[in-house]
């Protein structure tokens, strides 16, 4: 009599859902990011290469090259994360304050916000990457400063109109007196900044930009 022996053979692995293949492409995402900004930081464009990037985020090449076709695409992603992180648009869905203490107080604020987020090291990273690579890839530039310093001060000048129009600020071009609050809150700081040539302004050095910034936009009512 033949005994026939049974195979305990394991069902084969459901395949991952939507959401956890999304999950896995998403964590593959940030360490690829995360590990090239960290290199970009370190040794600079030019001095990163895509092995280099798979080598610390520790994925493969095939995994990094599904996400990004080359080397530019993976900055502008970089870029692109980091200017999300440093946008501090106004928000002009909320009411126009009803006084002039009020109006200061939300210039100083913003002022404040503005200068703590851009005199980070990493957003000056981001600078220094999106100048560097401007001739070769001027796009990466152009979305640097579409969504960070344009969205900004758009967001001020829709606010400096609405704040006309109940007598707050005396009246004049509001992209003009945008212009005289950004001159007074940054002056050559930023480009100082990234020249390397002054160290980041103190708490209270920012807060007393951010007043005179304020101030001035308010001077003449």
């Amino acid at each position: 009599m033949s005994v026939i022996k049974k195979t305990n053979r394991r069902s084969p692995s459901p395949p991952p859902t939507r959401v956890q293949a999304k999950a896995v492409s998403n964590s593959i995402r940030n360490r690829a990011l995360d590990a090239a900004f960290s290199l970009f930081r370190e040794n600079g464009f030019s001095g990163t290469s895509m092995l280099d990037i798979v080598t610390k985020a520790r994925i493969s090449k095939r995994d990094l090259y599904a996400l990004f076709d080359n080397k530019h695409a993976v900055l502008a992603a970089c870029i692109s994360e980091h200017t999300e992180q440093m946008r501090r648009t106004l928000d002009i869905t909320t009411p126009v304050p009803q006084t002039r203490s009020a109006l200061t107080k939300l210039l100083v604020d913003f002022g404040v916000s503005v200068l703590k987020t851009v005199c980070h090291p990493d957003a000056l990273t981001v600078f220094r990457l999106a100048i560097a690579e401007s001739d070769r890839a001027p796009e990466i530039a152009r979305t640097l400063d579409s969504t960070g310093r344009e969205a900004n001060q758009k967001a001020l000048v829709e606010l400096i109109r609405n704040a006309q129009s109940i007598g707050l600020i005396s009246a004049g071009d509001p992209a003009v007196l945008t212009a005289r609050y950004i001159t007074e809150l940054w002056g050559d700081l930023l480009l100082r900044l990234l020249m390397r040539v002054r160290t980041a302004p103190t708490e209270r050095e920012i807060v007393a930009r951010a007043r005179a910034a304020a101030e001035a936009l308010l001077a003449d009512r």
